[in-house]
């Protein structure tokens, strides 16, 4: 091992990626090992926040990023009525002064922007699992199985990251099992690219249908086919993956009064083949710590804050950039490092942990009173929006005049 300075990363998606470059970047040697047998491609709707901007651009990333942000969109709240009500949609979120406002994309372009600079600094393994972990002083001996043929090798690393998401093996091998760290919401999403615009829809606006207990989000990009966000709240998490994904959304929004928009979606959605679209539950994961020796848990299999919170992409790329910069910081005592990196992004996640909450409501509204105070609140950001669109239209105004 070079320097002492080798790490294993577990998981080949954002955390992951961003991590093997962030700790190249500080002089070490990253190995990424990822279970599907090869990269993903597209992938649901993405909010890409300032915090994560900053992260992108100290990674070196930023302008290798296909964003899709769609310029002069409405978004339409739609009542049950059908009359549609102009709200603000996700991207409308305020700006930050430095780094500018929340950007849209794929999940996919992310990733494809961060491997056009991993591919040429770290080695990939596909079809490569952990199934044991032993730390011996400054060593952590891992034993590798390939899933294709089933071979097993064991080797030594300095550091080891656990961002293989929220069923996390390595959380599960170190940590203890899952069930100790992952919280059920006791809800549903599936989520997909559509192949056409939807009827009745300009290509360029959104839409929200937030009922009681379920609702519909379009996402509409800059250059392709909207996605679609479909969420609903359950009793019991299991009962929902006994039939097909389609069955159960047919179902669960059978009796809604949207039906030709529906339907639309729906026989798009039966089309689609296994990994053309996420359906899961909704899950938090809370853990007291996220390091224990020289093994550190990142990104989602550390804190996930659920699809409501639209944190994944942005926590889990400054989540890197600060580990590797809390290790630079203390050469040759990785364990403090972890210990302040925790400490630095503890407040971060706690801070977002907290306004998700209200953003579940925000999409899928748990009772009839809350669905009114989410109607209110829309209602008041539609305001804010209004106010802040004309002090940028006398700006521009302004500019032109000078």
């Amino acid at each position: 091992m070079a320097d002492g300075k080798r790490v294993l990363i577990v998981g080949f998606g954002l955390a992951g990626m961003s991590a093997a470059i962030s700790l190249q970047k500080a002089g070490w040697e990253p190995v990424i090992v990822e279970r599907a047998p090869g990269r993903r491609r597209g992938g649901y709707f993405v909010g890409f926040f300032p915090e994560g901007k900053k992260a992108a651009k100290a990674l070196g990333v930023f302008d290798k990023f296909h964003f899709r942000t769609p310029k002069g969109t409405e978004t339409w709240d739609i009542r049950p009525n059908g009359d549609r009500l102009w709200s603000p949609g996700f991207l409308d979120q305020p700006a930050d002064e430095e780094q500018g406002g929340i950007e849209g994309a794929l999940r996919g372009d992310l990733e494809e922007g961060l491997w056009q600079v991993a591919k040429d600094i770290c080695t990939v393994r596909f079809n490569t699992v952990p199934c044991a972990i032993d730390e011996r002083g400054d060593v952590v001996n891992v034993r590798l199985r390939d899933i294709a043929n089933g071979a097993e090798t064991t080797e030594s690393f300095n550091l080891v990251i656990g961002a293989d998401g929220v069923r996390s093996t390595v959380r599960d091998i170190v940590f203890g099992p899952r069930e100790k760290f992952i919280k059920p919401v006791n809800s549903m999403i599936c989520a997909f690219e559509m192949d056409a615009p939807i009827p009745t829809l300009e290509a360029r606006d959104g839409i929200m249908i937030c009922e009681v207990d379920r609702a519909l989000w379009v996402f509409p990009l800059s250059d392709k086919p909207p996605t679609v966000l479909l969420t609903w709240r359950v009793d019991d998490d299991d009962s929902q993956f006994t039939r097909r994904p389609i069955d159960v959304v047919r179902e669960v929004y059978g009796d809604s009064p949207h039906k030709r928009m529906l339907g639309a979606i729906f026989d798009q959605l039966e089309r689609k083949g296994e990994g053309e679209y996420l359906y899961d539950s909704v899950n938090k994961v809370q853990m007291d710590r996220w390091h224990k020796g020289r093994v550190v848990m990142l990104g989602d299999a550390a804190w996930c804050l659920t699809l409501y919170s639209g944190m994944g992409a942005t926590s889990a790329m400054k989540g890197a950039v600060e580990l590797a910069d809390a290790i630079a910081a203390s050469p040759g005592d990785i364990l403090r490092a972890l210990r302040d990196w925790e400490a630095g992004m503890r407040p971060f996640i706690r801070k977002h942990r907290i306004i998700t909450m209200m953003k579940a409501e925000v999409f899928v509204p748990s009772s009839r009173l809350r669905s009114r105070l989410r109607h209110q609140l829309m209602r008041m950001g539609t305001r804010s929006l209004l106010k802040r669109r004309r002090n940028e239209a006398c700006s521009i105004m302004s500019s032109e005049a000078a």
